[in-house]
């Protein structure tokens, strides 16, 4: 899609929400694992002002939007966990599945966007919008929404993709190493530190352009029925 500066009120929306609920995807299934951190700490809200982080979730996406990148993403502030309160799966397997639980909740909105897209376009629908309310129906609710679905479609699929990478902190690099054997665990840990150095590195160098949007446009594309 290209860049609109007056979508803008579209794209910051559906980028806010698609951050939140991808944190709140870790901290309601580690709260459901016995961990009870992110709901002690206020984390498990939609209330955007607890999960805003001000370089992933203004910084980046800003200078993605002035750069006119092909994608836009960023992230909130990860909600706190502690596994040694994960008292049904234990340790390995609850970092594994609370990790997966942020892209997972990613996909299963862009699916859910991408169904009320396809249908809210479609010719049976508007007409029986335009007989109902009349055709001032389109520009003013119907246009508004659709631009919406889109950017939320886009968005959450750009997130779930992105933190599925197998370089740690991201989700896939905490899932990689939750099921590596502990000696090969330890010997990435130190990798995590320097994670997203790696991530900004290779996003301005376009290796993650090469990895990231082929599998972006095939999904949004099936999403939206383009």
């Amino acid at each position: 899609m290209e860049f609109d500066i007056t979508k803008l009120i579209f794209m910051i929306p559906a980028l806010m929400f698609a951050v939140i609920i991808h944190e709140l995807g870790h901290g309601v299934i580690a709260y459901r694992l016995g961990d009870p951190t992110a709901k002690i700490s206020g984390r498990l809200t939609f209330n955007p002002l607890p999960h805003v982080d001000p370089v992933g979730t203004l910084l980046v996406p800003i200078i993605l939007i002035l750069a006119k990148s092909p994608i836009l993403f960023g992230w909130a502030k990860p909600v706190p966990i502690n596994p040694a309160n994960f008292r049904k799966l234990g340790y390995r397997k609850g970092m594994a599945v609370t990790a997966a639980a942020g892209p997972s909740v990613n996909f299963i909105a862009a699916v859910f966007f991408g169904i009320s897209y396809q249908i809210l376009s479609s010719d049976a629908v508007l007409g029986t919008l335009v007989s109902v309310f009349g055709p001032g129906i389109i520009k003013s609710v119907v246009t508004p929404l659709l631009i919406f679905f889109q950017y939320s479609v886009s968005i959450n699929v750009i997130l779930a993709i992105f933190n599925l990478l197998p370089i740690p902190p991201l989700d896939g690099g905490r899932v990689l190493m939750s099921i590596l054997p502990p000696e090969l665990e330890h010997k990435l840990e130190p990798v995590e530190q320097y994670g997203f150095i790696i991530v900004i590195i290779l996003l301005f160098i376009g290796v993650l352009n090469i990895i990231i949007i082929p599998p972006y446009m095939y999904l949004t594309r099936i999403l939206l029925g383009f």
